[in-house]
């Protein structure tokens, strides 16, 4: 078997992962892209790159300044001085005996600035080029039979010169027209989507590479200053995938009775209701429960302030401080409307390979939802972020806002819930012109659970849970008939002042 190629990374760790490790040295490869979607900023960071590993680099632009160039390298603290540019327009003999007189296609034989383009390599040496961008040549070429064969000529010319060439294009031509497409030996291209609301996104998908195993479909990537970050796609494999661990105990004795000793470590639990019923509360248990027990716990929070959240908990009796100013809460809050959620699964994965959390509360899929392109992605998208979460025995405690107060809940969580290892229900009803709270296990796949309805409430302390409600018919539809002998509600110091 013949040893793999040399791989020529690009300097973007995301898409080096696609790639498999990076792009395939001495070959010639298409970044396609609309303007704006950042093949200047990918092709300077690859000849960067190179620099830093004590490889040349030659950077062609046709359509572009020197000086516009060197400002957008600026803009992101990078120096290329240490990069050969070859400026076109500036010439002698290409363009006119003024050196700045911008180019211009009509002026000039494509025969011409090929030969400039190909003593200037033949000149530098180098072991990296970038053309920026084809759509110059192809108004030269004027005819697609004559484009082609000069970028086939290109392509004959770098055979056995040691050299990994991007191509840039805009995608000027025909959306028919693929004929790059078929020559390059690898394609990547650059999409930026517009949104309703909020920032644009932008995702690459590698649609073409010869010979090599790479990570297909769309991942989202983001311009920042320093480059580009590319967030690939979570790969949920199933191999190596850890037995379902032991019950995780949240501090409150009844609802662990409830849920059959606990949560199942390795396990995904969502907790569903409406807008107050707690859910939010019996997440910072399992929390504080496992801070208690010296682990590493992540919550991403949609909804919530992270102050907020904070100073809620110190008045229910959760002392986080502590676990946050030593990093073993790390505490998350979430723009959903400046986040793509290939950004945030990567985020997680982080959180998970890096930090070596062992508990990740989401809080809520609603806002998760809000981040999707699409709301048809979403049962996808965490599906494939459990799975992740499962093969790496990490426990994910997931929220879901219910709409309404006391609507049908089984419809509003149908397509999520049954992605979830465990499910609970928070639900308010009506008794006696009050309104109270119920809770039921309903889902628990790694073991048996109670099937009764609990009442259940916030206080001092967290959540706590009551007896069965043994003498009612009909909590789950909110407004529930009384047909027991006496009321097994719960009493607080409140109820039996009120009655005094």
């Amino acid at each position: 078997m013949a040893p793999p190629a040399p791989r020529a990374r690009t300097g973007i760790a995301g898409l080096d992962a696609v790639l498999g490790g990076g792009l395939p040295a001495d070959r010639l490869y298409l970044v396609d892209g609309e303007p704006g979607t950042g093949k200047t900023t990918l092709a300077l960071q690859f000849l960067l790159t190179g620099q830093a590993e004590g490889q040349r680099g030659l950077y062609v632009t046709l359509s572009e300044t020197a000086e516009e160039l060197r400002a957008a390298s600026l803009s992101h603290g990078w120096n290329i001085d240490g990069l050969s540019v070859l400026e076109l327009s500036a010439i002698e003999g290409v363009v006119s005996e003024e050196v700045y007189t911008l180019f211009h296609p009509s002026e000039v034989e494509l025969q011409h600035t090929v030969d400039a383009v190909l003593a200037a390599i033949e000149r530098e040496r180098p072991a990296r080029v970038v053309f920026d961008s084809l759509s110059e040549m192809r108004l030269l070429a004027r005819d697609p039979l004559r484009f082609r064969r000069q970028i086939l000529t290109l392509k004959q010319f770098f055979v056995g010169r040691g050299c990994t060439v991007l191509l840039l294009d805009d995608r000027s031509a025909p959306e028919t027209d693929l004929q790059l497409h078929s020559i390059a030996h690898g394609v990547v291209v650059l999409e930026q989507l517009p949104t309703e609301y909020g920032a644009e996104r932008r995702r690459m998908q590698v649609k073409k590479l010869r010979g090599v195993r790479f990570r297909g479909g769309y991942h989202d990537f983001r311009i920042r200053t320093g480059g580009i970050e590319v967030y690939p796609r979570i790969a949920a494999t199933t191999v190596g995938a850890p037995e379902i661990g032991e019950n995780l105990q949240s501090g409150s004795p009844e609802l662990d009775a409830l849920l059959g000793g606990g949560i199942s470590r390795a396990t995904s639990t969502l907790i569903t209701g409406a807008a107050g019923t707690g859910k939010t509360v019996v997440s910072a248990m399992y929390a504080a429960a496992a801070c208690a027990r010296g682990e590493k716990v992540e919550m991403f929070m949609f909804d919530e302030r992270r102050a907020t959240f904070l100073a809620r908990s110190r008045l229910l009796g959760f002392d986080f401080d502590g676990a946050f100013a030593s990093g073993q809460l790390v505490i998350r809050q979430i723009e959903p409307t400046e986040m793509s959620p290939g950004e945030f699964a990567t985020e997680v994965v982080r959180a998970v390979e890096e930090r070596g959390v062992s508990l990740v509360c989401l809080d809520s899929v609603n806002g998760y939802m809000h981040a999707m392109p699409a709301e048809r992605l979403l049962v996808v998208q965490i599906h494939e972020l459990l799975t992740y979460l499962a093969n790496h025995g990490v426990t994910t405690v997931m929220t879901l806002v219910q709409s309404g107060i006391f609507g049908s809940p089984v419809d509003q969580a149908a397509e999520v819930s049954y992605l979830a290892d465990t499910v609970i229900l928070l639900r308010y009803f009506e008794f006696a012109g009050t309104v109270r709270q119920a809770i039921s296990v309903v889902k628990k796949r790694s073991g048996d659970h109670e099937r009764t309805i609990r009442e259940c409430r916030i206080e001092q302390g967290g959540f706590r849970v009551g007896a069965p409600l043994e003498g009612f018919a009909g909590v789950l539809t909110g407004v529930p008939r009384y047909i027991g002998g006496s009321a097994p509600l719960m009493v607080d110091a409140l109820d039996v002042r009120g009655r005094a």
